[in-house]
């Protein structure tokens, strides 16, 4: 393929098809988090495939413990800021804690919500076979659904604990066969959090849509990570599975100093600074 061809097709809008047609050559594909249109912006314009707009705003925009208390009407700010940003990345909106789990109907009503309000791409929840008729009413709507397995936040009161999922067998089992199910029911892709690697590997070779890891190894097609987390904004959270590409945290101390110094000192603003 020619360089002038491959720029071209990169800045194609990416949809749910072009993944599995990635997944299908071999292309892993790239998946960060957003919550703002300026952040949306630059990664969208750094050739980013996937942005979600998780509900792990909960944390890094609103300073929650867990992503329990985020709302619908937040998560579709978010989505609303982070669209008007995005012009090629595909944009997934997490559909909060309380919004899909009670009934299917109410599951509905909510990816309704999100797709007309914010004109997001896509949808993700969390879990299996728990949530079956749930996904099936949003797929009958024309919606398209990215599962989640393994680890998944808003079941932090049931599990306890961040640990590694699904290292017991019985669990593993049930991962796998949930896996298949949400491909069966005609999810696109599905992410698997913090799962032995060997187990997400086994599930990726198995499945024909692409299966997204964040703690999950390198045997999968994709990769998602928080962008605080990646960015080095967030020093408090050093999983096993991050690797910092910036330390923006003590890039942005030491500038918000020395523009205070500035002020301080009456170097700021200078004469070519003013009118």
């Amino acid at each position: 393929m020619s360089v002038a061809k491959r720029d071209l097709e990169d800045n194609r809008k990416v949809t749910t098809h072009r993944l599995i047609e990635m997944k299908q050559r071999g292309e892993k594909i790239s998946m960060l988090t957003a919550y703002d249109y300026s952040m949306a912006q630059l990664i969208d314009q750094a050739g980013m495939d996937v942005i979600l707009v998780g509900d792990s705003a909960s944390n890094v925009m609103a300073g929650n413990v867990t992503t329990l208390p985020i709302t619908l009407d937040q998560m579709i700010y978010h989505g609303k800021s982070v669209m008007k940003a995005v012009k090629r990345a595909l944009v997934v909106v997490d559909l909060p804690f309380g919004t899909y789990q009670g009934n299917s109907k109410e599951a509905l009503a909510s990816a309704i919500r999100v797709m007309k309000e914010t004109h997001a791409d896509c949808i993700k929840l969390e879990g299996g076979s728990e949530i079956r008729e749930s996904i099936e009413r949003i797929l009958c709507a024309g919606i398209p659904v990215m599962g989640h397995l393994g680890l998944t936040p808003q079941s932090i009161n049931k599990f306890g604990t961040y640990t590694v999922r699904a290292r017991e067998e019985a669990e593993a089992k049930k991962l796998i066969a949930d896996a298949h199910l949400l491909e069966e029911i005609g999810c696109f892709a599905i992410v698997l959090e913090k799962i032995p690697a060997a187990l997400a590997a086994q599930v990726a070779s198995e499945l024909t849509i692409p299966i997204i890891g964040i703690g999950a190894g390198g045997g999968v097609d994709g990769q998602v990570l928080v962008m605080h987390d990646m960015l080095g904004i967030n020093q408090g959270f050093s999983p096993r599975f991050l690797r910092r590409y910036a330390n923006l945290a003590e890039d942005i101390t030491r500038a918000v100093q020395t523009y205070i110094e500035d002020v301080k000192t009456q170097d700021f603003p200078n004469e070519k600074e003013q009118y």
